[in-house]
């Protein structure tokens, strides 16, 4: 049995964590569910193809919407930000090292997902 992290929270870079911008819906989908860990909760295709994800305490939205993934994604809080990364890392993801950066109170480290989109992981710790 794996130890996973717990999603707390997503804050949206731009306007809306329930509309991240993605080129490729159906492609996009497969690195959420094995490296990221979500779930598909609903699919939509009007007005453009969409799909909400789930994972612990967090619900994200990609839609194919036209915007540009390179300039959007969001800040994930976690519980524990070392098994955030090892978690993903056994999951797939790309990277042998987290490269932690200190941005008080949060440690915290970057994965840019095939998409285009960027997802900042962190962990709020107390001095």
């Amino acid at each position: 049995m794996s130890i996973k992290a717990f999603f707390k929270t997503a804050s949206p870079y731009q306007d809306d964590v329930m509309n991240l911008p993605v080129e490729d819906l159906d492609q996009a989908i497969p690195f959420y569910e094995s490296v990221m860990g979500f779930q598909v909760e609903a699919r939509q295709h009007a007005p453009h193809k969409s799909a909400v994800l789930s994972r612990d305490e967090v619900k994200i939205g990609l839609a194919e919407n036209g915007g540009d993934p390179s300039n959007d994604g969001c800040f994930f809080e976690v519980d524990d930000v070392e098994v955030a990364f090892s978690e993903l890392k056994a999951n797939g993801l790309d990277r042998e090292e987290p490269d932690y950066q200190v941005d008080e109170p949060y440690v915290l480290f970057f994965v840019i997902a095939p998409d285009g989109l960027c997802y900042c992981i962190g962990e709020r710790r107390e001095s």
